[in-house]
């Protein structure tokens, strides 16, 4: 076959590649357009389209708490999504329809910023609605997840779930060693002392030791306030360790040990409806195709270093139990 041929194949194959994703998305947009006049887009492309009847809705917290920041047209993100889950509990809240929330965790916990606005959230959706939040605990409900479940009124757990972790954790690398073996002269100039951290010394641990502990205190107090126990009975099961389904109930962290299906039917008792609902995020053509051509592209060794130190989390204040493999 000719090259010429070939090259007019592959343009053939593009183009209707392009064609085919640009007549989907525009058929989506008018079936939204003519089809749904209740539908709303949250952040992150997630579409909000509640039943038109009594319904619970469910509130996913599946996987590491953090900051969201891919909302575009090509985000494939999965995950927790922050951004789209507090705009999508404010659309709960101001939908008569809403008659609760079930929330769904399974969280190793995250950050200390975005783990306790959500326990904020959803203790004023509470507060607005009247309406109850109902926890189910997946795999893991633990630290900042575990945060999130005591908004709620009454906590469920799988019988192999593992919870607790009530703590906060601050971790970091202290490269100068590294850097010394590859001829690496690191330097700072600073207005006082305690402005450069790359070389923690003992104040400076004393210094953080401080926010820690501040942290600390409002993780103890929210769980008191939920789950009705005094801060000293708290603070005797919250040095950090994590506790079997059997164990977080012996001790008063849960309420009942339950399969996902028992704890919906007692929602529906409790709710008066047995109608479940939580929005759609379908991903579009187009996004996977960039996605799967981002995959291929090789990385340079910045871009490895800059995601290694993203991924350490260095210096920033968690609610996070490290998952053992």
């Amino acid at each position: 076959m000719k090259k010429k041929q070939i090259i007019g194949i592959v343009v053939a194959a593009v183009m209707f590649i392009i064609t085919c994703a640009a007549s989907m998305l525009t058929n989506g947009l008018m079936n939204r357009i003519f089809d749904g006049a209740a539908a709303e887009i949250l952040t992150g492309g997630v579409e909000f389209s509640a039943p038109s009847q009594a319904y619970v809705g469910i509130v996913r917290v599946e996987g590491t708490i953090q900051e969201q920041t891919d909302t575009g047209l090509f985000d494939t993100a999965q995950g927790y999504r922050h951004t789209t889950t507090m705009e999508y509990i404010d659309r709960l809240a101001a939908d008569g329809n809403n008659r609760g929330i079930l929330l769904y965790v399974d969280s190793p916990g995250g950050t200390v910023y975005e783990s306790e606005e959500l326990y904020d959230k959803l203790i004023e959706y509470k507060e607005t609605t009247g309406n109850p939040v109902w926890c189910y605990m997946a795999h893991y409900a633990a630290s900042g997840g575990y945060m999130a479940s005591v908004a709620a009124d009454r906590i469920f757990a799988n019988q192999n779930t593992t919870t607790g972790s009530i703590g906060v954790i601050m971790s970091g690398y202290d490269l100068s060693g590294l850097y010394e073996k590859l001829g690496i002269r690191y330097f700072s100039i600073t207005s006082g002392e305690n402005k450069d951290s790359s070389q923690m010394t003992e104040s400076q641990m004393e210094i953080y030791q401080t926010q820690v502990d501040e942290c600390y205190e409002r993780f103890v107090q929210k769980v008191a306030a939920g789950r009705s126990m005094t801060e000293d009975q708290v603070i005797s099961l919250a040095d950090g360790r994590t506790y079997t389904a059997q164990q977080a109930l012996d001790n008063g962290l849960i309420d009942e040990i339950s399969s996902y299906e028992d704890m919906c039917g007692q929602m529906a008792s409790e709710t008066g409806t047995s109608v479940l609902y939580e929005p759609s995020a379908e991903e579009s053509l187009l996004a996977a195709l960039f996605a799967k051509a981002e995959s291929v592209i090789p990385k340079s060794e910045a871009q490895i270093l800059k995601e290694t130190a993203d991924e350490t989390e260095s210096g920033v204040l968690m609610y996070y139990a490290e998952q053992l493999q």
